[in-house]
């Protein structure tokens, strides 16, 4: 899923998002706006995954979520 697609069916997905990585907050969901790779980072800062990481639980994720 790109970046558009995402950022579409962002409100969708935002409380998906919040309960897989409870620990992002409400400002931290709005200011990212379905952008994947904002998404990315701050799960590397919150969770202290590894870039490689967050991209791939990321796209788990959205692979879950397809339906969405």
């Amino acid at each position: 899923m790109n970046n558009d697609i995402m950022a579409g069916k962002w409100k969708q997905l935002k409380g998906k998002v919040q309960e897989q990585w409870g620990e992002l907050t409400d400002d931290d969901l709005d200011m990212m706006e379905g952008k994947t790779d904002q998404l990315a980072g701050r799960l590397q800062e919150r969770y202290g995954y590894s870039k490689a990481d967050a991209e791939n639980k990321i796209d788990e994720f959205l692979k879950r979520h397809s339906d969405v």
